[in-house]
């Protein structure tokens, strides 16, 4: 009976070989990209749990394709599971735009944590210290030691001028702003 599967269970065993292996490529590449740009922890455990949903999905659908799944059911119930996603996901749309702009954020670093930055906004300007960059928003902390959530979508659309440390010595130190 296993006789009949050989070819399948082989590529499968040949395809999990190199699952690991190349997660832990993608983990390794992840993690000298954020040596040389002095990211945090939690944003690079972030990223690679990203990564590896995404590779687990690939492989998921390279199984099935050996089980003898054909593509053309593939890309159907693809679209189907996708499209309910969507639709359910429609109203939490916010929340998808601003992993994906943490995601743009950890990998283009327009700014860092420790920056003092000023949010161009026209009706709620904002000048403050990045404290964390998270997933879904950015943490900022204002002179008046107010602690902001700003959400990483919005940092994204609004004009950003970050600030000289020097002309506020006055008002910071090693905590944030006093």
């Amino acid at each position: 009976m296993l006789r009949e599967y050989y070819p399948e269970i082989v590529a499968t065993a040949i395809t999990l070989f190199f699952f690991f292996p190349l997660k832990k490529l993608i983990a390794f590449i992840i993690h000298s990209f954020t040596q040389t740009t002095e990211r945090k922890s939690s944003r690079v455990m972030l990223v690679k749990r990203l990564f590896n949903v995404l590779l687990t999905f690939i492989y998921v659908v390279i199984i099935l394709t050996i089980w003898g799944v054909k593509a053309s059911n593939i890309l159907p119930t693809l679209a189907s599971v996708f499209t309910v996603i969507g639709v359910a996901m429609f109203a939490q749309w916010s929340l998808l735009s601003n992993i994906t702009a943490g995601i743009l954020l950890f990998f283009s670093f327009p700014f860092r944590i420790g920056d003092i930055i000023r949010i161009q906004d026209k009706d709620f300007p904002i000048e403050a210290k990045i404290i964390d960059i998270k997933a879904f928003c950015t943490i900022l902390r204002t002179r008046g030691n107010e602690t902001i959530s700003y959400p990483n979508s919005l940092l994204l659309q609004k004009g950003i001028v970050i600030l000289d440390k020097t002309a506020f010595d006055d008002d910071f130190d090693d905590d944030g702003f006093q």
